[in-house]
C-alpha cells in the first residue's frame, strides 16, 4: 500500500471512529458533520474525499458495527461444539451485542429511520443474517429441524430477534417506565417505595428512580427476552 493509500485510510479510519462515538452518543439527527471533521482532526475536503454526505457516512458506520455483532455471533456460536447449542448461542450472543447502548442506538433506532427498511434488512441479511441462514441450513441437514426452506424460517426468526432487540433498545422498557415489560418479582431488602422513587401524594406520581433499580428492571426485561427467544427456538426442534 502505498503512502497516499495509507493516508486515506487513516482519515476514513477516524472519520468512522469520530462518527461512530457521536452517532452513539447523540443520535443521528443531532450530529453534524463539522463536529465529525473536527473530532477526527481532518479537513471537510477529506470527509467528501471518502463520503457523499452524513447519509453514506451514517452507512458506512452502520456496517462496521453491523459486522462487528456478527464477529460477536460467530465467536459464541464456535465455542459450543453441538451444532443445535451453536444456533441458540449464536442468537443469543446477536441479542445481547446489537443491545448495547452503542450498537442499539446506530443499529435499531437510527439505521431503520435514515436508511429506509430495505436498505436496513440488506445490511442485517449479509451480517448477522448470513450466518443464521448457514446454522438453519446445517440443522436441517443434520435432521435437527424439519426438512423445509431455509430462507423463510431464517426471516422469520431474523425478525423476531430483530423485533425483541429494538423492543429492549427503547427507551423507558424498563417495567416501572413501560408497564408489562419484564416480569414482576421483588429484590430482597428493596421496597415497593425504593424501586418507584417517592411517592407524590397530589398526583399518585413516582419520582427520583433509582439508578441501581432501573439497571436492575432492565437486567430483568432481558432475561425474559432471552428466555422467550428460547422458548421459540426450542420449539423448532426435531424430537428424538
Amino acid at each position: 500500500m502505498g503512502v497516499r493509500s495509507e493516508q486515506r485510510a487513516r482519515t476514513r479510519q477516524a472519520l468512522l471512529d469520530e462518527a461512530e462515538r457521536l452517532f452513539a452518543r447523540d443520535g443521528y439527527g443531532a450530529v453534524g458533520l463539522p463536529a465529525v471533521v473536527a473530532g477526527a482532526g481532518v479537513t471537510k475536503g477529506a470527509l467528501y474525499h471518502q463520503f457523499d454526505g452524513k447519509t453514506a457516512l451514517f452507512a458506512a458506520v452502520l456496517e462496521r458495527v453491523a459486522g462487528r455483532v456478527a464477529d460477536r455471533v460467530v465467536a459464541a456460536a464456535d465455542a459450543v461444539p453441538d451444532p443445535w447449542g451453536r444456533l441458540v448461542a449464536g442468537c443469543r450472543a446477536f441479542l445481547d451485542a446489537s443491545t448495547e447502548p452503542s450498537a442499539a442506538r446506530i443499529m435499531l433506532v437510527d439505521g431503520p429511520a435514515v436508511l429506509g427498511w430495505a436498505r436496513w434488512r440488506e445490511l442485517d441479511a449479509a451480517s448477522s443474517g448470513r450466518h443464521l441462514v448457514e446454522a438453519l441450513t446445517d440443522l436441517v441437514e443434520r435432521g435437527e429441524l424439519a426438512a423445509q426452506p431455509v430462507e423463510p424460517l431464517a426471516r422469520l426468526l431474523s425478525g423476531a430477534m430483530n423485533e425483541l432487540a429494538m423492543w429492549l433498545a427503547e427507551p423507558g422498557t424498563a417495567r416501572g417506565e413501560r408497564p408489562g415489560a419484564g416480569a414482576d418479582r421483588e429484590r430482597p431488602g428493596v421496597t415497593g417505595r425504593d424501586r418507584c422513587g417517592a411517592t407524590d401524594r397530589r398526583t399518585g406520581t413516582t419520582t427520583g428512580r433509582r439508578d441501581d433499580d432501573r439497571t436492575a428492571e432492565r437486567d430483568d426485561d432481558r432475561a425474559a427476552a432471552r428466555a422467550a427467544l428460547d422458548r421459540v427456538l426450542d420449539g423448532l426442534r426435531v424430537r428424538p
